[in-house]
């Protein structure tokens, strides 16, 4: 059985994450896991507590965090990007105390999640802290994009044109052309190249994120130098990526 430690990281319910630690006296690899739902607070990370049993028993300490989401209290628009930020932080306070090595993190995000998996790459070899993001400190080796949201603009546009009213919007404060910035600043295709080892794992039959965006996405990371891999999977759709007795949790896992 692995050890589960329930650790906030700030004041507000929201904050806080799931530490496993498996069975071993060596300090461990850390996988930070990243829950989706568009951002919104009826979904949880619950999701993704099967993956992080499955991962602690392969030996990687996992981190399964919570953030506040749309429906929450928030600051200001940018509060779920650095909740995210504050959460990884978090990891240096408790290294000591829960025996965890911080050399070698890896970050998997799914659907929403992959979004900010993905984007906290654009944080991490930058000299751009400023008064919209707070600083990454902890080094990341390696994101997994599961069926992510690479793509800010293009997913606003899916959904406007299934005359859906978008998450998107709501996780930014309006439309791309209302604040046309702050998808610059949030979108990861729009911050390539991050310098990171990159994994875009995406299901061809996904309805609720196009494979299309991590296609795309894949295509410009390469063109500007990042080291990228591609997995599309037929016959898998949007769940089918974070389900711990599935094929192609098998294909995630050896991307690990």
């Amino acid at each position: 059985m692995s050890n589960k430690f329930n650790i906030s990281y700030g004041e507000h319910q929201s904050k806080f994450g799931v530490l496993r630690l498996p069975e071993s006296s060596d300090p461990c690899p850390v996988i930070v896991l990243i829950h989706g739902g568009f951002w919104q607070s009826k979904y949880n990370l619950e999701e993704n507590t099967p993956i992080a049993e499955d991962l602690t028993q392969r030996g990687y300490a996992t981190w399964n965090i919570e953030y506040r989401r749309i429906g929450e209290e928030l600051e200001g628009w940018n509060s779920i990007f650095n909740d995210v930020i504050d959460a990884i932080n978090h990891l240096s306070i408790i290294k000591e105390s829960y025996h965890i090595d911080l050399s070698n993190v890896t970050v998997i995000g799914h659907s929403a999640g992959g979004h900010l998996a993905l984007w906290l790459a654009s944080r991490i070899n930058t000299s751009k802290a400023d008064d919209v993001y707070s600083e990454l400190s902890i080094p990341i080796k390696k994101v997994l994009s599961l069926a992510g949201v690479t793509d800010l603009k293009k997913m606003w546009e899916i959904h406007e044109q299934k005359g859906i009213k978008s998450p998107v919007a709501a996780l930014l404060g309006g439309a791309p052309h209302e604040v046309p910035k702050r998808y610059k600043m949030s979108s990861p295709i729009e911050l390539l190249p991050f310098e990171v080892d990159q994994v875009l794992i995406h299901g061809e039959l996904d309805r609720h994120v196009p494979v299309e965006l991590s296609k795309n996405y894949y295509q410009s990371a390469l063109e500007k130098g990042d080291k990228v891999k591609l997995v599309v999977l037929p016959d898998i759709e949007h769940f089918k990526v974070i389900d711990s007795t599935s094929a192609a949790w098998d294909i995630v896992v050896e991307s690990i």
